[in-house]
C-alpha cells in the first residue's frame, strides 16, 4: 500500500537543510582531503615523499593552516578516517582548526569499490555494514556530513542497467542512514572520463544514472533538501578526438542537471574528474554564468584540481610549507563560484517580478520560488 512515511522530525529536517545552506554558502565550495592512504601515497611518491602516517599529517596542514582568506572559498572539509584525528604541531586537533574558522567538517565513509559478478568489469561500492554505528561517532567527534563514491564507466556496453540500478541503490541508501544520524549526505555517482565517448554520450548516460539516483533517493525516503550532489561535469571521454569550448561543457551540465536533479537539492557540488586546475576552473565558472535557469547552488568539491600546486610546491620540505600554503589559497580563489548575474538572468527576475503584480497568491508562491531558484 502507498503511504507517506516521515523518518524524520521537524528539527532533524531543519538541522539537515542548514548544515547542507552553509557548507554551499554563496562564493563557498568544498575541500576534497579524503584521499585514502593508498592514493595519497602514490601522489606522494610523485614527489619522492615517502607515505607515511606522519608526513601524510604534514601534508594534510600544509592545506589546514590556510590564513583567513580561505574563510571565503571553502564551506566544507571532507576528511578522511586517519585525518579525522590527527593534530597540528601544536597538538590542536585538525577537526577544531577547520571548525574555528567556521568550515564544516566532513567524512568519507564508503569503503571502496568492489567487482559486480555478472558485469563486464562494472563495479559497486561496499561500507553499508556497520555504517550506522560509524555515522553515530563521526557526528560525536564533529563531523556533520559525509560523502559516499560510486564509480561508473561508459563504453559499447557500459554502464549496464544492473550497475546504474544497484549504485543508486547504495548511495539512497547511505543517504538514509546518514540522515537518521544529523549527517547530511554528498551523494556522488561519478561517471568516469576514462574512453572515447563524446559530449553527447556523456550527457545521455548522466541523465540516465542522475535519473535512476533520485528514484531511489525518494523510494528511500530521503530528504533531498538535507542532501548535496557531487556529479561529474558532461566532458567527453580522454580519448575523445573532437574539442569542445567551456561553454558547451557547461550547456551540456546544466542541461542534464535540469532534466533529472529536484530543485529540492540544496547544492550541486562538482567533482574535478581528472580535469587539470585550469580546466576544471573555467568549466565550473561556465556552468555558473550558463543562461539557464538553475535552482541549486553550483559549486565545486575538488581534490587534486585545489592540491596539485601545493603538492609539487611542498615536496615534503618544511621550508616550503608557506609557500604551498599559498599555492593551495590561489587554486581556491580561482575556483570561487562566479556570483555575477548575467542580463538574461537580470530579465528573467524582472519579468517574475512583474508577473508577481498580477497574477493570484497560489500562483505568486510557485513564482517566487523560481525567483529565489534564480540567485
Amino acid at each position: 500500500m502507498t503511504h507517506q512515511f516521515p523518518p524524520l522530525t521537524t528539527e532533524q529536517k531543519k538541522e539537515l537543510h542548514e548544515i547542507a545552506l552553509r557548507i554551499v554558502s554563496p562564493g563557498k565550495g568544498i575541500l576534497a582531503a579524503d584521499e585514502s592512504i593508498g592514493s595519497l601515497g602514490k601522489r606522494l611518491n610523485q614527489i619522492g615523499v615517502e607515505n607515511n602516517e606522519e608526513n601524510r599529517r604534514l601534508y594534510r596542514q600544509v592545506l589546514f593552516t590556510a590564513d583567513d582568506r580561505i574563510d571565503n572559498c571553502i564551506g566544507g572539509v571532507i576528511f578522511f578516517h586517519e585525518t579525522l584525528y590527527q593534530n597540528s604541531d601544536d597538538g590542536v586537533p585538525f577537526v577544531k582548526m577547520i571548525k574555528d574558522k567556521g568550515i564544516t567538517i566532513g567524512i568519507k565513509v564508503d569503503k571502496g569499490v568492489v567487482p559486480m559478478p555478472g558485469t563486464n568489469g562494472e563495479t559497486t561500492t561496499q561500507g553499508l555494514d556497520g555504517l550506522s554505528e560509524r555515522c553515530a561517532q563521526y557526528k560525536k567527534d564533529g563531523a556533520d556530513f559525509a560523502k559516499w563514491r560510486c564509480v561508473m564507466k561508459i563504453s559499447e556496453t557500459t554502464p549496464s542497467n544492473l550497475c546504474i540500478k544497484e549504485n543508486a541503490k547504495v548511495l539512497a541508501r547511505y543517504a538514509s542512514i546518514c540522515q537518521q544520524h544529523g549527517i547530511v549526505p554528498i551523494v556522488e555517482p561519478e561517471i568516469l572520463p576514462d574512453g572515447d565517448h563524446n559530449l553527447k554520450r556523456c550527457q545521455f548516460v548522466t541523465e540516465r544514472v542522475l535519473a535512476e539516483v533520485y528514484k531511489a533517493m525518494f523510494d528511500h525516503h530521503v530528504y533531498l533538501e538535507g542532501t548535496l550532489l557531487k556529479p561529474n561535469m558532461v566532458t567527453p571521454g580522454h580519448g575523445c578526438p573532437t574539442k569542445y569550448s567551456a561553454e558547451e561543457v557547461a550547456m551540456a551540465t546544466v542541461t542534464a542537471l535540469r532534466r533529472t536533479v529536484p530543485p529540492a537539492v540544496t547544492g550541486v557540488t562538482f567533482l574535478s574528474g581528472g580535469q587539470s586546475e585550469e580546466e576544471a576552473s573555467i568549466n565550473l565558472n561556465a556552468i555558473n554564468n550558463c543562461p539557464l535557469v538553475k535552482p541549486w547552488a553550483l559549486t565545486f568539491s575538488f581534490g587534486r584540481a585545489l592540491q596539485a600546486s601545493a603538492l609539487k610546491t611542498w615536496r615534503g620540505q618544511r621550508e616550503n610549507e608557506v609557500a604551498a600554503t599559498e599555492e593551495f589559497i590561489k587554486r581556491a580563489e580561482a575556483c570561487q563560484p562566479n556570483l555575477f548575474i548575467n542580463r538574461q538572468t537580470y530579465r528573467q527576475i524582472f519579468f517574475l517580478i512583474a508577473s508577481l503584480l498580477f497574477f493570484s497568491s497560489d500562483q505568486q508562491s510557485g513564482l517566487s520560488r523560481e525567483v529565489h531558484g534564480l540567485w
